[in-house]
């Protein structure tokens, strides 16, 4: 998977935050010529929001065109590991619908795979293994993990307990705590409308977008075909590509 996105092996403490991890996966991925979408609601309807906790994402294997579905109403670095384990999925060659719930041994064979291959893709065994001295001197030891690898806290307690660092009594209790403050955070990520372009680069993804546009330009697809594929109409269809910075 590292090879196919042409990422290093320590790609994500290269970057700053959890959304700039996000934004190189999603670009390197749809380099590689996967279609990707972030969307936390039903189209642009604001009013319907998808909930983290009946799914997180999904994926659709097709020889000419495989898909990213990751629910951006989730937090960011939750996202994360969404992503990783979506492009698992594509690999394995099955599409699947997932939600993590405690990060527990899923009890089925490919969902376990694709857990410990996107565990392994983003926390590197031997990386965690070298992190673990200067994570343990941290105040708080799987946020210490969580920034550097660009994964969400329980992610990073999880797979210090795969790895035999702690016990599980020490990963339940951290999880009791992390399920108590859950709701409060996901709030506050998730407060504010948010940029509309910005939004839409997300969602729409540079290289849906293009095709769609290049399909309508040439002929090969209808504007109202186009309007029902992007929930995009008029002039605010037209300004897409400036406004995404679309390379037409």
């Amino acid at each position: 998977m590292r090879n196919a996105l042409q990422l290093s092996y320590n790609w994500a403490s290269q970057v700053s935050t959890w959304t700039d991890a996000l934004k190189v996966l999603r670009d390197q991925a749809e380099d590689a010529g996967v279609l990707v979408v972030f969307n936390g609601i039903v189209g642009n309807n604001t009013r319907r929001k998808l909930d983290p906790d009946e799914f997180q994402g999904f994926a659709l294997t097709d020889e000419y065109a495989p898909l990213i579905f990751v629910n951006s109403a989730d937090f960011k670095a939750a996202q994360m590991f969404t992503f990783a384990h979506e492009l698992a999925h594509l690999f394995v060659g099955e599409t699947g619908v997932s939600i993590f719930q405690n990060l527990q041994p899923a009890p089925h064979t490919t969902e376990r795979f694709c857990n410990q291959t996107a565990a392994e893709f983003l926390v590197p065994k031997d990386d965690l293994n070298n992190f673990w001295h200067i994570a343990k001197q941290a105040n708080d030891r799987y946020q210490a993990i969580a920034r550097h690898f660009k994964v969400s806290s329980l992610v990073a307690a999880r797979r210090t307990l795969d790895l035999n660092l702690i016990d599980q009594d020490e990963f339940f209790r951290f999880y009791q705590e992390y399920r108590d403050t859950e709701w409060h955070s996901r709030q506050q990520d998730q407060a504010g409308g948010g940029d509309f372009w910005n939004t839409q680069k997300w969602r729409i993804g540079p290289r849906f977008g293009t095709a769609i546009i290049r399909a309508v330009k040439e002929g090969r697809l209808l504007y109202r075909e186009a309007y029902s594929l992007t929930g995009l109409k008029g002039d605010t269809f037209e300004r897409m590509p400036k406004k995404m910075g679309m390379l037409l």
